[in-house]
C-alpha cells in the first residue's frame, strides 16, 4: 500500500490576542460545522483545539481545493477523512483513491496533523502522538515522573528505564514509549481511557504486540521537533517533543522508521508557526 505520508506541525510560539482568536474562532464555526470548541479566549486548551481544527482547513488551501469543493467525513470511531468534489461524478475511479485521511493530535505548545491519500478503507487507520520532553508538575525529578506513568507501561517497557539511567535518557524513552502508544491507539480509533498497559513497544527489538499478540502490518515513524516559544513576560524559552506516527499499511511484518536527519524529515515533516496561519485567515473560507 504505496500511500504517501505528510505531517505538518506547528507551533503555537506566542501569545495569541483576543482579535485574533476571534478571528480564527469565526473562521472555524464557518468552514468547519462538526468543530465543537467552546468560546474561551483565556484557555490555551481552547485555542490548540481551534488551531488543530484549522489545519485541514489550511493544508486543503494549500492544494488549491477550494472550500466548497471538498468535505470533511467521519466514522463511528471518529476517524476523519476527506472526500474531494463529492458533486463531480465524471471521475467515479479517481475519486475513490482521493480519500485523505487523517489525525490531529497536540500538546502545549505544539500541533500537528498527521495524513496520507489513497481509498477510504487504506487511509483511516492512522494517528500521531505528541509527547513533550519535560515532566508535570515542573518540580518532580525525572525518576519519580518515570515511576508516576509505570501504570502505562508493561514489565518490559519499565525495565527500559531504569532510574540508574540518566535523567534525560530516562525521558527520552519515556516519551518514545507514550508518543507510540498514544499514536497507535488514535489510528485505531479508540478513546482517551485506553488502557495503554494493553501495548508493548520493545524498542531495541523495533517489534510492538497487543493484549500479546504481534501487531502486524504497521509502520512507525519517530521524530523530533524543537521549537522556540515566547512567554508573556517576553522570554523565549525552547521546548522539544517527541513525536510517533502510525499508520496501518497491511504489510508482514510492523517496520520502524527512526527519522534523525534534518534534511530527510523535512520531505515530509512541514514546520509552520501560528503567524503563517494567522496571514492566510481571510483566505481559507475562500
Amino acid at each position: 500500500m504505496e500511500c504517501p505520508l505528510l505531517v505538518w506541525m506547528l507551533s503555537y510560539n506566542h501569545p495569541i490576542t483576543p482579535e485574533e482568536y476571534d478571528k480564527c474562532y469565526r473562521t472555524m464555526q464557518t468552514c468547519i460545522p462538526h468543530a465543537n470548541v467552546p468560546y474561551a479566549p483565556q484557555s490555551q486548551d481552547s485555542i490548540r483545539q481551534m488551531i488543530a481544527y484549522m489545519l485541514p482547513l489550511l493544508m486543503m488551501r494549500h492544494r488549491r481545493i477550494p472550500r466548497a469543493k471538498w468535505r470533511d467525513c467521519a466514522d463511528a470511531n471518529g476517524k476523519h477523512w476527506i472526500e474531494q468534489d463529492p458533486d463531480n461524478s465524471g471521475q467515479p475511479t479517481h475519486r475513490l483513491r482521493a480519500m485523505i485521511g487523517y489525525h490531529l493530535a497536540y500538546e502545549n505548545n505544539l500541533v500537528g496533523m498527521v495524513m496520507t491519500q489513497g481509498r477510504q478503507r487504506e487511509v483511516i487507520n492512522i494517528g500521531l502522538g505528541i509527547k513533550q520532553l519535560c515532566v508535570t508538575p515542573e518540580d518532580l525529578s525525572v525518576p519519580v515522573w518515570a515511576e508516576s506513568q509505570h501504570h502505562k507501561l508493561t514489565p518490559l517497557e519499565i525495565s527500559f528505564i531504569p532510574p540508574t539511567e540518566a535523567p534525560e535518557v530516562i525521558l527520552r524513552r519515556l516519551c518514545i514509549i507514550l508518543a507510540l502508544k498514544q499514536a497507535y491507539i488514535k489510528a485505531i480509533g479508540q478513546p482517551i481511557g485506553f488502557d495503554l498497559s494493553r501495548l508493548e513497544f520493545n524498542l531495541p527489538g523495533e517489534s510492538a504486540r497487543g493484549d500479546g499478540y504481534p501487531l502486524t502490518g504497521w509502520e512507525f515513524r519517530l521524530w523530533q521537533s524543537q521549537i522556540a516559544v515566547m512567554r508573556e513576560d517576553g522570554e523565549v524559552e525552547t521546548h522539544q517533543y517527541q513525536c510517533a506516527s502510525a499508520f496501518f499499511r497491511g504489510t508482514e511484518e510492523s517496520k520502524f522508521i527512526w527519522q534523525k536527519d534534518r534534511k530527510e524529515l523535512e520531505t515530509w515533516v512541514q514546520f509552520l508557526n501560528i503567524d503563517q496561519l494567522l496571514t492566510v485567515l481571510p483566505k481559507l473560507s475562500d
